[in-house]
């Protein structure tokens, strides 16, 4: 079979529609239009013909043709036996629904592909969009043959489009190599997704160099020799910028798979990356160099790479600077000790110390992991100096990060150094102006609880922990109070000691002015019974939550409510029965509908937890259903949805509890 350029009854029509891009008038919008007959079985010859209009001399030229032999043309391409024309009705760029169906077994082939490439042209971009989705449909139909003889170049000729439809395509091409015949023919593919990174929307850019990753990752060391490195060269040496910024993601996929040769002319050819005149596409050098140095031996990156790197680091583009962090890390873990400390480590204290923030931000967001790389050694030789710095820095958004990396941070070093040189840093972070810092600050402390053991928790950290829980910003409290279990741990503090200075303390977050706060209350009250046991609560906490039933602020009954539901999974069915579910059973009839339906809600929970002992599931029966059922009749309409709710709640005991009372 092969492709046909559609052929009209009349020699000026026929001219028209045979027009080659190249021989399109420049400003030509005359509308133009071909008729032909409905799709029919035309005698012995089976010559399948559509009817179509084309509005415009681009989509004319650009129309895909399905003919008798069942091939697939564009515009300009070489025309032999009898024509079929693929088109929409005049005025509606859609495929014709009235279209007669295919008869022949050759003409059922071809009607869903002659239907998707017409798609293909459709002027609703969602149409096309929905087209380039179902390319592996017109690639399975049309045989590997076909796909890398017509489809690949169709797609080729494509290009100009909008750009979520290319970047579909860029995105359906990644996994196409099964399509055009496997691996050993995956190289078709490389044309299409050049142009594609060619492109100026970034996101299509993107898109192809990931797919052009993929289909390098199944090609061939003799492919990537003939196909691959001529398009990395034309990528690397193209005019438009756009095209070198693509290249820079490129090297990194190709490089195992080059000779020594090769693999020598390609560090060339990035090192021209790096000291490109564009400040983008040395950012974008910048960015993908990392991976690239995973590809290298510690002498290419000695030689090659690390003069480069320097270059990078001193750029005048605060932009390309901050990304040579990044770099960092992954060339630190590559070279020696010995190396990193003549080498990385006076790079990483001129980073440090940038005079642009964001440089200094992204030192201290990998300050964690650049520790790791360096080793243990230089980083308590080395690198405290480094971190106390950017933890007093004098933008908030740098302090922010680096109190986040102080727990890891802390974990490298000698508990000594801990004490002298990062907790009086934090010390004065927790009086910081910015209250950002002081949330910051609230979030990491706890981290350090591990690190100092019992003792110095209780001498240094608690202090700031009751200084920070008493702040007036309600995120530091929140964080605070999130954090706290981890400084709870029963083996840490010990219920005396908490019941002394905590508790109280921990109380009267359930009366906080932010209901953020009260909730994170309720939930660190739950961990805390489940570190120091259900008897611990009963005589603590319980008795001060039923106190808060009686208050005539209705918000501290409603916290009432969350806190037992909440607490209610840890203690044990003897404290739920006696304590927890007459106290909420007291609240049905309160005078505020908001702690009505939170009622319903709590015995829907109390009821799920005294369903699994007999004894105590009686209760449902005897006091749980019928005050839902109460709850249920409430004039107030959310009352008595939840109440509703709670009684079809699933649990065979509650169901049972409806019949007996209907």
């Amino acid at each position: 079979m092969e492709i046909d350029q559609s052929a009209s009854n009349t020699n000026g029509s026929n001219q028209a529609a045979s027009k080659s891009p190249e021989d399109s008038p420049s400003s030509g919008s005359t509308t133009q239009s071909t008729q032909s007959t409905t799709p029919a079985v035309d005698g012995p010859s089976n010559t399948t013909t559509i009817n179509t209009t084309t509005d415009t001399q681009p989509q004319q030229q650009q129309r895909a043709v399905v003919a008798e032999t069942g091939s697939l043309a564009t515009p300009g391409a070489a025309s032999t036996g009898s024509p079929v024309t693929t088109t929409t009705p005049s005025g509606n760029d859609s495929v014709d629904t009235n279209r007669a169906p295919p008869a022949t077994t050759d003409e059922q082939e071809l009607y869903p592909i002659a239907v998707l490439v017409d798609e293909l042209k459709n002027e609703d971009v969602q149409h096309r969009l929905n087209a380039i989705q179902n390319l592996g449909t017109i690639a399975m139909a049309l045989g590997p043959q076909r796909t890398r003889d017509e489809l690949i170049p169709f797609l080729n000729d494509s290009i100009d489009d909008e750009d979520e439809v290319l970047l579909a395509v860029a995105n359906e091409l990644a996994g196409f190599s099964e399509y055009v015949g496997g691996p050993e023919y995956a190289h078709y593919l490389l044309n299409p997704l050049e142009n594609l990174a060619a492109v100026e929307e970034v996101l299509v850019r993107d898109k192809a160099v990931e797919s052009l990753c993929k289909v390098v990752s199944v090609l061939s060391p003799t492919q990537v020799e003939h196909y691959f490195i001529p398009l990395l060269k034309r990528l690397t040496g193209g005019e438009w910028f756009t095209s070198r910024i693509s290249a820079s993601g490129l090297y990194a996929a190709s490089y195992p798979k080059c000779s020594s040769e090769q693999k020598a002319e390609l560090r060339s050819l990035f090192s021209q990356l790096i000291q490109d005149d564009t400040p983008m596409v040395r950012r974008a050098a910048a960015k993908s160099l990392g991976e690239f140095a995973k590809q290298l031996d510690k002498e290419q990156i000695s030689s090659s790479i690390m003069p480069l790197f320097i270059k990078l680091t001193n750029d005048d583009q605060d932009t390309v600077r901050l990304l040579t962090v990044e770099d960092l890390v992954q060339i630190s873990r590559i070279l020696s000790t010995e190396e990193n400390r003549t080498t990385s480590l006076p790079i990483l204290k001129s980073l440090g110390q940038d005079k642009s923030w964001r440089v200094r931000y992204m030192v201290a967001s990998n300050f964690a992991e650049l520790c790791d790389s360096f080793g243990e050694a230089i980083t308590r030789d080395e690198l405290v100096t480094l971190f106390v710095s950017l933890i007093k820095d004098s933008e908030g958004e740098v302090k922010v990060v680096t109190i986040g990396q102080a727990p890891a941070f802390g974990k490298m070093i000698d508990e000594l150094t801990v004490l002298d040189k990062l907790l009086p840093c934090v010390k004065d972070l927790v009086i910081d102006t910015n209250q950002h810092v002081r949330a910051a600050v609230a979030t990491n402390i706890s981290g350090l609880a591990p690190i100092l053991g019992k003792d110095l928790t209780i001498e240094y950290l608690l202090p700031l922990f009751l200084q920070l829980l008493k702040d007036d910003f309600p995120d530091v409290r929140l964080n605070i109070i999130s954090k706290l279990e981890s400084v709870n741990q029963a083996s840490q503090l010990g219920v005396g000691f908490f019941d002394e200075k905590l508790l109280n303390l921990c109380m009267s977050w359930l009366g906080d002015a932010v209901f953020s706060i009260r909730d994170a209350a309720t939930t660190n009250l739950r961990q805390l019974v489940e570190i120091f046991g259900s008897d611990w609560a009963k005589s603590t906490v319980i008795p001060q939550i039923m106190n808060m039933a009686q208050n005539e602020n209705y918000l501290y009954r409603m916290t009432t409510l969350f806190a037992l539901t909440t607490m209610a999974s840890s203690l044990t069915l003897e404290i739920v029965k006696e304590n927890v579910l007459p106290t909420v059973l007291g609240l049905k009839e309160d005078t505020i509908p908001n702690v009505r339906f939170n009622v319903a809600k709590s015995l829907e929970v109390l009821a799920n937890i005294l369903k699994h002992d007999k004894a105590s599931s009686e209760l449902i029966q005897s006091q749980v259903a019928p005050a839902l059922q109460k709850l249920s009749e409430d004039s107030d309409v959310d009352v008595k949805w939840f109440a509703n709710k709670a009684l079809l709640s699933g649990t065979d005991s509650c169901i049972n509890t409806i019949f007996i009372l209907v």
